[in-house]
């Protein structure tokens, strides 16, 4: 069985990947989320579990789809 945190650790390495591919900061990239760069940080390292809306502000913020931003997790 999977456990819980290993999602959101891959989820979180995916997501420091898109935004440094971008040229991004985490402050710059939570600007454009609208939400807070310990937030972003949180996540980036697997310690946040990611509410569904704030899925799709980060999509939205990278120009993707949720589809594309969750792929191969």
């Amino acid at each position: 069985m999977v456990r819980q945190t290993d999602i959101a650790r891959r989820f979180g390495n995916r997501l420091r990947e898109l935004r440094k591919a971008r040229g991004l900061s985490q402050e710059e990239f939570a600007a454009r989320c609208d939400l807070d760069r310990t937030y972003i940080s949180g996540i980036e390292r697997g310690k946040r579990n990611v509410s569904l809306r704030n899925i799709e502000l980060i999509a939205k913020a990278l120009g993707l789809s949720i589809s594309e931003l969750t792929k191969n997790l």
